[in-house]
């Protein structure tokens, strides 16, 4: 089923687009004008419009929408003995055109055309992705698929591009995306994680620095930036880089020019910066936060991802491209998710979102036996904490990270041992550990066999 936006002033013709739409299965959305249609025309699969409307006419919705999404359909509504104004919105890139008063046959078979082209189109744009990156791609939701419309038109383009989205959603994934659509994609792809180095040695990590520049600097190092020379650095978390460094990341997107940490030379670099944020950068340099000039910088282009709850219809071929993925890896096979485990899936709520989910199904495929994982596979995640086999809860604050990494991974090897029936060797294997690596750990644990 698609979604088509229908815009026209004349109640009864809308009357009768929205039939025609409704009776070959698709939704059918109205507007009884051009602004009207602009408000409506997200998650849409094609439009059709009148040319001759108040407000905004049907050529300049055309051009609004081709701004927003120019693989989107438009199919513009003429009257009878317009035929120039048709050839000019063909030119201009409406899809089709149809006369008014429409046959019903005819109409039904402009829509049936626009939209296999659009399907076709989303479908090239899903293999072109999955081909640059080497992995399945899910796109099968609105949200998903104007994300990847946007990465593909802005790859080839040599500009900063910030993407935006909470944790988990895939911000990573699109940035190698980007680098590998684009004419850097023979060149470095190196990534820094802002949050990860304290601020004090952020600016040596991102910028290099020379022997003797600070107490421990034994020897010169090149930075991130030099080392993505002709190529993507991608910054993540970039809303965590503390302010000095933010000033010089600035003079490097402006001049292209960085300075080791006690050097008193410049260097040039031909860099393309993408920065990921889960944080909202503008209201956090309105508030004085973030550096406003840094922001517009870096926000060029804009790409937000989408929540797994903003495109929960995907779970199932999300779930399964992970099943596939895992199951290679740990050399299984015939390994399926049964029908009632997807519907827990789709009904769970996801605040990790994909890399949740990810997480969800790899433990579920590794703690299988193969075959068809059933619904209890997921109800005992969600029964225990992590790794507590059989134990209580460990109350908020009174066990160590260290305690608490023991205990999940004490019960993670204690169930694969039970889903390979003792083969120590199979379980090293799907845990991804040497044999002598799991032996050691049998003993530290105490498991039995070892």
């Amino acid at each position: 089923m698609a979604r088509l936006l229908l815009a026209d002033d004349e109640p009864g013709m809308l009357f009768a687009l929205k039939e025609l739409v409704e009776s070959r299965g698709h939704e059918a959305v109205l507007a009884r004008n051009g602004r009207e249609a602009l408000e409506r025309l997200e998650g849409v699969d094609a439009v059709v419009t009148d040319h001759a409307m108040p407000e905004l006419d049907g050529s300049a919705l055309l051009r609004a929408v081709r701004e927003r999404d120019p693989a989107l359909p438009v199919i513009l509504l003429t009257a009878h003995g317009s035929e120039k104004l048709a050839v000019q919105a063909m030119k201009a890139g409406a899809y089709d055109y149809v006369a008014k008063p429409f046959d019903i046959d005819e109409m039904g078979a402009v829509l049936d055309r626009a939209l296999e082209a659009r399907a076709l189109r989303v479908q090239n744009r899903r293999l072109a992705a999955e081909k640059a990156l080497g992995k399945g791609v899910v796109a099968e939701s609105a949200a998903m698929r104007r994300l990847l419309e946007a990465a593909g038109r802005v790859a080839p383009r040599d500009i900063t591009v910030l993407v935006r989205g909470p944790t988990g959603t895939g911000k990573e994934l699109v940035a190698a995306l980007v680098h590998a659509e684009s004419r850097r994609a023979t060149g470095p792809l190196v990534r820094f994680n802002c949050a990860a180095i304290p601020g004090e040695l952020a600016e040596a990590e991102l910028f290099g620095h020379s022997r003797g520049a600070f107490t421990g600097a034994t020897q010169a190092r090149r930075g991130f930036f030099a080392e993505a020379h002709l190529g993507t650095l991608v910054l993540d978390e970039v809303g965590e880089l503390p302010a000095p460094v933010q000033a010089k990341l600035l003079r490097a997107l402006q001049e292209g020019e960085i300075q080791p940490v006690g050097a008193g030379r410049v260097e040039k670099v031909d860099v393309r910066v993408i920065a990921c944020t889960n944080r909202d950068l503008l209201a956090a340099a309105r508030a004085g936060r973030f550096r406003e000039d840094l922001y517009y910088r870096l926000a060029v282009v804009e790409l937000v991802v989408p929540t797994l709850a903003e495109r929960r219809e995907e779970i199932p071929a999300l779930a399964a491209e992970f099943v596939r993925r895992y199951a290679d890896r740990f050399g299984m096979e015939g390994v399926r998710l049964a029908p009632a485990l997807v519907e827990a899936l789709c009904r769970a709520e996801w605040p990790g979102n994909v890399r949740e989910l990810e997480n969800a199904v790899a433990r579920m495929v590794a703690l299988s036996a193969g075959g068809e994982i059933g619904p209890e596979a997921f109800d005992g995640l969600n029964a225990a904490p992590p790794g507590s086999e059989g134990e209580a809860p460990v109350p908020e604050g009174g066990a160590s990270l260290r305690e608490q990494l023991d205990r999940f991974e004490r019960g993670l090897i204690s169930r694969m041992l039970e889903a390979t029936d003792g083969n120590q060797s199979e379980a090293a294997r799907r845990l991804g550990v040497s044999r002598s690596a799991l032996i050691d750990r049998l003993k530290k644990y105490g498991l039995g066999g070892a």
